[in-house]
């Protein structure tokens, strides 16, 4: 199984994001859902985890230099945790030229549009 620590806002759209990447019929993933920063950092300290997947938008502690800031803690602790950022590109569209650059940058390993289908969220986690 390869964990995926999540964390949104949104604790309606994290449980239908967990589902989709949990019942996917050929995807092994666990998902670890976190409520604040603190427990992303506490859970990758205990684990060592596939993936981060965060969401980003205009509000703290949901900001880009926050998410990259966690990124820099988590990679320090395991440099193979992929980092993927998840942006509501319709509502912020200025954050998400923001999260792009960040991966054209090298800074982040994959970003997600909120409009994307869950079956192509499962099938992009898959593929890092």
């Amino acid at each position: 199984m390869r964990q995926v620590i999540l964390n949104m806002k949104d604790f309606i759209f994290a449980d239908a994001v967990a589902q989709a990447l949990q019942s996917e019929k050929n995807s092994n993933f666990s998902v670890q859902k976190t409520a604040s920063p603190e427990e992303i950092i506490q859970y990758c300290e205990i684990s060592s985890p596939y993936a981060l997947l965060m969401e980003v938008n205009g509000y703290p502690p949901y900001v880009l230099s926050e998410r990259l800031a966690i990124r820099d803690m988590v990679k320090k602790q395991n440099p193979a945790c992929k980092i993927v950022l998840l942006v509501d590109e319709n509502s912020e569209k200025e954050v998400a030229n923001e999260v792009r650059q960040a991966k054209k940058d090298g800074l982040i390993d994959q970003f997600i549009y909120g409009s994307t289908s869950a079956s192509y969220l499962v099938a992009m986690m898959d593929a890092l």
